[in-house]
């Protein structure tokens, strides 16, 4: 077993933020967590959709980027957009420049497909130019929006923020891997604070792409039940910002981050969960605490029946059996590179409000789950949360916040 890693220096939660299927802004992710009500619908992409249950985000096509902002238009880019307008984000970010400078602010933002669906688009929409050449149509030809740095790019320019800018891009782990790298970049002085998130939208290549490999269910996602046989593709975007926390500093804290990769695999997991646990154990070191400590645990959870089993085992073998484990994507659906932020959001509010999520639609459990996995909600006042975020290829990442009260 490896030597326990030294606890980091906590960085405080200025301001947070998560849109789903379930709403924009915190207040609509914890009433429908709270009244058990899910934002998973009918799949309705494309010309001949893909019978599945997704978790869409309502309003998205009536609300283009402000005109100065219109060289990233793209459906993942409005997202992103849309979510910076709640919860407090840009005025607490106004008084983080205001503080610290523009310059010592990092934006470091996940995704795992960026603005494919724009890509989607001009290949179906390309012309023949007079020399033959087939090329995207002119509205398209942006050529920013066709990278997975699009996201990190358009952040910069819409928020004015001049620090690092990182685009992190690692599959279902990319948001939650975003505030293990700003804490490095905080502790090593690079910074005083940082932008952090991630944002990921729904497309064709997303939607063809899961179901080519057969993760993806034609029911809504069932995660840890007996009979569960495939996710819910969804979208999201969400923020958080981190400072150095202060002396006397009391409420939300970043307090722990662990990191692994499996190497096992292109999209399986390790079949014992030794990078999930490696992931998890780290987290618990760097925060300083035992894994009895943590109140809430919001698992990855994808509802595959590989992923929900191991994390399961890897789960049960770590925690004791009073810890109170959950995945919300029957809610959300899998938010793929933005699940890591909206996953933290949900640790965050069941850290202000006490509120613990069960597990949505499933209702017989998998003989491989321990009795940390709850599918009742509950409420309790807790110290501690935790994330679990896996991404393909064993990129692994497990977050632990903290509450501090003066």
């Amino acid at each position: 077993m490896p030597e326990p890693l030294s606890p980091m220096s906590p960085l405080a939660i200025r301001a947070f933020t998560a849109t789903t299927a379930l709403g924009r802004g915190n207040t609509a992710q914890f009433e429908a967590l709270r009244a058990r009500r899910g934002g998973l619908r009918r799949n309705g992409f494309g010309a001949s959709p893909l019978p599945t249950w997704i978790g869409r985000v309502d309003g998205i096509e009536d609300a283009p980027l402000p005109s100065a902002l219109s060289r990233w238009e793209c459906r993942n880019n409005r997202l992103a957009w849309l979510a910076l307008q709640h919860d407090g984000v840009q005025a607490a970010l106004e008084a983080l420049v205001a503080r610290h400078g523009a310059d010592r602010i990092a934006i470091v933002v996940g995704t795992s497909t960026s603005s494919i669906g724009a890509g989607e688009e001009g290949y179906a929409r390309a012309q023949t130019d007079a020399a033959g050449v087939r090329r995207f149509p002119d509205d398209l030809a942006r050529p920013i929006v066709h990278t997975p740095h699009s996201l990190g790019d358009f952040l910069q320019h819409a928020t004015g923020l001049r620090g690092p800018c990182i685009t992190v891009a690692t599959a279902c782990s990319s948001s939650a891997k975003v505030f293990a790298q700003a804490a490095r970049m905080i502790d090593a002085g690079l910074v005083d604070a940082a932008l952090v998130g991630g944002v990921d939208t729904l497309c064709g290549s997303v939607l063809f792409g899961f179901n080519a490999l057969g993760l993806v269910s034609s029911e809504r996602c069932r995660p840890f039940d007996a009979a569960r046989d495939g996710l819910s593709l969804g979208e999201a975007g969400g923020f958080a910002l981190l400072e150095r926390a202060a002396s006397g500093d009391d409420g939300l804290q970043l307090r722990g981050y662990g990191e692994s990769s499996d190497a096992h695999h292109m999209s399986a997991p390790h079949p014992e969960g030794l990078g999930a646990t490696l992931a998890m154990r780290g987290a618990l070191d760097r925060a300083g605490i035992d894994a009895a400590d943590v109140g809430y645990l919001n698992l990855h959870g994808t509802s595959t029946p590989a992923n929900d089993s191991v994390e399961a085992r890897a789960v049960d073998a770590l925690f004791p059996a009073t810890l109170h484990a959950s995945s919300t994507k029957g809610w959300t659906g899998h938010t793929l590179g933005a699940a890591g932020i909206v996953e933290s959001v949900v640790a965050l509010l069941a850290l202000e409000h006490g509120l613990l999520p069960g597990i949505l639609d499933s209702t017989v459990r998998d003989p491989a789950c321990g009795p940390q996995i709850r599918f009742d909600n509950a409420q309790a006042d807790i110290r501690y949360a935790m994330n679990n975020s896996f991404g393909f290829g064993g990129n692994n990442c497990s977050l632990v916040f903290g509450k501090v009260t003066a």
